[in-house]
């Protein structure tokens, strides 16, 4: 069994190695992520990479080769793997450094695991191949894949002694994470389509005249496809505005990670806004200088400061 420690910086070498094989994993795959969590603080830096190590061992069966039926029992193994961490049944030398490393940072951190069992269903409805009627379907499948790693981040991040309106702060997590998955349901437009995934509501498809789907590096003959990347562009800056509201309930450090991520896909979403075709072409992405940039003003504070002066204007208001 992993000890329980009285400090998650006090950390055994086998556990820190598991860590250690986590955090290269979130560097390798996970570049803006990755942007964001180094303005952590050692111990909820490491415990961040083993959320998103396990996330992405999810995401990578969901998205691999194998049939359906296969994907849906290697969830299920993944999930029966999930279960004997939060069972406290991973012991230092197991073999598996994924879950060595979320034992412990379960136990150093009171993350809400079982937002791990509902990315599993969601990378399931990505098995069964579901598409989404309205928006308030596609929040379903948003809050499992995103919302819930908002919130489980938030296990690890804490929230600040005395934080007005801090009982709240799950649900600003959870909006939050619903704004990085549009921005990112936007960006992979083609690469989805290409997989045969149309994650965007249908009945917004049929508004804007994008029934027929995304295949080529054109838009539908006949759609105003720009005017639907704007009007997605919207309701994720509207979410964005909401999930901001968790910043000023965080610490420092803790505020500017989320900052400095939230920021990199907030740009994301003024490039796509700018050129929506370009979501068509390729995969829109921004070079390191810029997401260095962000790094350095979330870990400032100035994105904290800006967007926690707009809520107060608007709280006067």
């Amino acid at each position: 069994m992993i000890r329980t420690v009285d400090s998650p910086t006090h950390v055994s070498a086998p556990v820190l190695a598991a860590y250690s094989y986590c955090e290269t994993v979130t560097g390798q795959q996970a570049r803006n992520f990755a942007y964001g969590i180094r303005l952590l603080p050692a111990p909820k830096r490491r415990a961040m990479s083993a959320l998103y190590a396990f996330s992405r061992r999810v995401d990578d069966i969901g998205d691999g080769e194998l049939a359906g039926d296969v994907k849906a029992a290697r969830l299920e193994d993944t999930r029966a793997l999930l279960a004997r961490v939060q069972e406290g049944g991973v012991a230092e030398d197991d073999t598996d450094p994924v879950a060595v490393a979320l034992a412990h940072a379960a136990q150093a951190f009171p993350i809400p695991l079982g937002g791990l069992d509902e990315l599993i269903d969601g990378v399931l409805m990505d098995v069964r191949g579901e598409h989404y009627e309205t928006w308030d379907d596609l929040k379903v499948y948003c809050r499992c894949v995103a919302g819930a790693i908002g919130r489980l981040s938030l296990g690890v991040f804490g929230t600040e002694p005395g934080a007005r309106g801090a009982e709240r702060a799950p649900e600003y997590a959870d909006t939050l994470g619903l704004a990085l998955q549009l921005t990112n349901i936007l960006r992979d437009i083609r690469e989805d389509a290409g997989n045969g995934r149309t994650y965007l509501p249908a009945d917004d498809l049929a508004k804007f005249g994008c029934s027929a789907g995304f295949h080529g590096p054109t838009p539908p003959e006949g759609s105003d496809f720009a005017g639907l990347v704007h009007f997605e562009v919207r309701r994720a800056r509207a979410l964005f505005a909401e999930g901001y509201r968790l910043l000023p309930m965080l610490d420092r450090r803790s505020g500017a990670c989320v900052a400095a991520m939230a920021g990199i896909y907030r740009r994301l979403l003024d490039r796509i806004e700018r050129e929506p075709e370009a979501v068509l072409r390729g995969r829109v992405s921004l070079p390191g200088r810029e997401k260095a940039y962000v790094a350095v003003r979330g870990l400032s504070g100035l994105d904290t400061r800006r967007h926690t002066s707009r809520l107060t204007v608007r709280r006067r208001a």
